[in-house]
């Protein structure tokens, strides 16, 4: 947005409800800096409704903002489209699944990374822009997936959106459950595997592993599906936390490695015969709420090497909807619940809205006082009367 020499006006949007007014700034504005909005605050420059503003305050949706000419910070470098190739531009359009007003559902393939890295010059996150109009904000990853697992994939379309499904994800509402071909059979074919994760020793943080005394809380709940005699398995995954290479970390412990994983099952990993040597690991379904409510909920066909693995064990896919394994009500986060709060309150004001405000013209007695006189007491009793003396109580001496 270029320099302006007159007072501008803004209407907040649903995908903004809820924020804070610097943070607003943030994402409509971001050539004006945290000082000025401060410095515009204190002076009552800006206003929310016609009504002086602080930093902090949060907004609703349809509120009306003051935004002060000029104000725009020089020498601050405006975003780059990245240039894609039509190659990269046809990727991307071919991983959607779904597309709601909030979010795009992908279907990564397998082989490429959520983000990128050293020498991961090709990623999801540098295909964001082919999802973007010219003047659309640019989408936004909430949740990763490992270079090497494929399935679904939500991206935000927004920032307002991104904040909500991001919530969603650290607060464990979303329900996330995959498809995993193991080497062997579980013996326990339902069940939660419960082991603290922590990053290895001497691998850099590129590896993790189970340490009971010191790792962090990782829930897994499995159900064996269908086997193929004693040599491999199908599993339904759904994580209860969302450690780094939980599910792949998980199923080694078990004992049970992931098909393809060579970094956590060694050689162990890998099945004889035309099976692929790729990771098998897929993310077959996702439900979250929605902005606004509703509910996504997606699901992803396999890759072609997952696809042929089952065919060639005689897996019957139609033996599993993905449905959540998890019995328990996942507790809302706490910024959940004061997103909650907020929405209540703003329905409460909604509803109160265009009711006729009465004010109370006359006090309790007054009534009284023009129909007989002076009672002391309730309008309408009796005359009160002085508190006699309790049976059996001394009376007071006289001074």
């Amino acid at each position: 947005m270029s320099i302006s020499d007159e007072v501008r006006q803004f209407t907040v949007a649903a995908d903004d409800e809820g924020i804070r007014l610097d943070r607003w700034f943030k994402r409509h504005l971001p050539q004006i800096g945290f000082a000025t909005v401060g410095k515009w605050a204190r002076t009552g420059q800006i206003r929310v409704d016609g009504k002086r503003a602080k930093p902090d305050d949060r907004l609703e949706t349809g509120q009306i903002i003051r935004v002060p000419p000029g104000g725009e910070a020089t020498g601050r470098p405006q975003r780059q489209r990245r240039a894609l190739s039509d190659d990269d531009v046809s990727l991307a359009k071919d991983m959607v699944v779904l597309e709601t007003k909030a979010a795009l559902i992908l279907n990564k393939p397998p082989g490429l990374a959520t983000q990128g890295g050293t020498k991961t010059t090709r990623h999801v996150d540098g295909l964001l822009d082919a999802y973007a109009g010219e003047d659309d904000p640019r989408p936004r990853l909430v949740h990763r997936l490992d270079k090497d697992t494929s399935g679904i994939l939500l991206i935000a379309r927004t920032p307002g959106s991104a904040a909500f499904f991001s919530k969603r994800f650290s607060g464990r509402s979303a329900k996330k459950v995959y498809w995993a071909l193991v080497v062997g059979v579980p013996d326990i074919r339902e069940g939660t595997i419960d082991a603290p994760l922590a990053k290895q020793p001497g691998s850099g943080g590129e590896k993790m592993h189970v340490d009971h005394e010191g790792g962090q809380p990782a829930k897994t709940r499995y159900r064996v599906v269908e086997a193929a005699g004693k040599k491999a398995a199908w599993l339904e995954l759904e994580p209860m936390t969302g450690r780094t290479h939980q599910l792949r970390v998980h199923c080694a412990a078990m004992g049970h490695p992931i098909v393809g994983d060579g970094k956590y099952g060694g050689q162990d990993a890998f099945l004889t015969g035309s099976v692929s040597r790729k990771m098998h690991l897929h993310a077959r379904r996702l439900i979250i709420d929605e902005p606004g409510g509703g509910t996504v909920d997606a699901t992803a066909d396999l890759p072609e090497h997952f696809a042929s693995s089952m065919d060639q064990l005689g897996f019957n896919l139609s033996l599993s909807d993905a449905a959540p394994l998890r019995e328990d009500t996942v507790p809302k986060s706490r910024e959940e619940k004061k997103q909650a709060a907020r929405q209540h309150a703003k329905q409460y004001r909604k509803a109160r809205r265009g009711e006729r405000k009465t004010r109370v013209t006359s006090k309790p007695g007054k009534a009284a006082k023009k129909a007989g006189g002076k009672t002391g007491g309730k309008p309408g009793g009796k005359p009160a009367t002085r508190p006699s003396a309790k049976a059996g109580a001394k009376p007071r001496p006289k001074r």
